[in-house]
């Protein structure tokens, strides 16, 4: 299995395998490195009549292998790149044949997008064996946020852990949609590097006080005016705010401090890995545990199953913002 910065150094150093599985959840690093390698690898001139570009609904493998046979025009390498790959998958199996005598010239690119190709089968092992699969996992919260940072500090900005959990925390993680507004973000601020909440309120659209990120914390912390303050702004920018979205938010804060309790006996290091948060994060839940009791939690994540039963319409003959201002001071009034 290969990693993003190996096949990129791959490409920068034009030490091309003859095929790449590009598979996994995570579409953002599939599409960044079948990127790397149509910038990189043919010029403008070379493109015309050496990229082929095909999709697994619209083709077949008999196609596929036809157009990978066939000898580069004015160049040393043709692409053949298959989008949505994944619709291929009743008859992908005949595609051995190829990958057991690829030609030289011909790079092809499978990408496999939101699957993977069964490891276990044939196929995938010759690949593997014949050329290299990198697999894009969907990332965890903690692992975003650490790839936000690393995203502005390689271009030579500074950037508050405040406003990297306000990204993650309005945007998910969904590294498409964040590149997009991080590179917003850069080409306004320009020759100022340094990033703070206020330019994330202003330039992405995210209200620095009130937030899930704020909500969370202001429940953890009992401070029931806060909390309902934040339930009052959401409620006027529905939008922005959707009810299911905020309500999933508690319930993992939840999920996790019951994890934070019963492992109260582990390092730091050790607990932030079974959270899956960065260490710097602890301190919220060591906050809430002394708030709300194991008992308490498992009451509460009880209870936050049922107000996301109703948020999506079961058990209530209307949604509305009172659903999040009633769940909330119940779940203060439980600890």
């Amino acid at each position: 299995m290969s990693t993003f910065s190996e096949i990129k150094n791959d490409i920068k150093l034009k030490k091309l395998s003859p095929i790449y599985l590009l598979m996994g959840e995570e579409e953002y690093f599939i599409d960044k490195i079948t990127n790397l390698f149509i910038q990189n690898i043919l010029s403008d001139v070379e493109k015309e009549f050496n990229l082929n570009v095909l999709y697994g609904k619209d083709t077949s493998v008999d196609q596929i292998i036809s157009i990978c046979k066939k000898y580069p025009l004015m160049s040393p390498y043709q692409i053949v790149l298959i989008k949505e790959a994944q619709d291929l998958s009743r008859s992908i199996d005949s595609l051995l044949d190829y990958v057991e005598n690829p030609l030289g010239s011909t790079i092809l690119i499978l990408n496999f997008k939101h699957k993977s190709l069964d490891k276990r089968k044939v196929l995938y092992k010759e690949i593997l064996n014949k050329g290299k699969v990198f697999e894009s996992k969907r990332l965890y919260d903690n692992q975003v946020q650490n790839w936000i940072s690393e995203k502005f500090s390689n271009s030579g900005y500074n950037i508050d852990r405040k406003s990297i959990i306000l990204i993650n925390e309005h945007l998910g993680n969904n590294l498409s949609k964040i590149d997009n507004e991080i590179i917003k973000l850069m080409t306004i601020k320009k020759d100022d590097k340094n990033i703070i909440s206020d330019d994330i309120e202003m330039y992405i659209g995210i209200s620095k006080e009130f937030n899930n990120f704020e909500l969370r914390k202001a429940i953890g912390e009992k401070k029931y005016v806060k909390a309902l303050q934040i339930v009052q702004y959401f409620s006027e920018n529905p939008n922005s705010n959707p009810l299911v979205i905020t309500i999933s938010t508690i319930f993992d804060f939840f999920i996790k401090l019951l994890i934070f309790h019963s492992n109260s006996s582990v390092s730091n290091k050790k607990m932030s890995v079974l959270l899956g948060i960065n260490p710097y994060f602890l301190n919220e839940y060591d906050i809430a545990s002394k708030n709300y009791n194991l008992k308490s939690v498992v009451k509460i994540i009880s209870l936050i199953r049922d107000y996301d039963m109703f948020s999506k319409g079961v058990g209530v003959k209307k949604v509305n913002a009172d659903l999040l201002k009633e769940m909330v001071s119940r779940i203060i009034n439980i600890g």
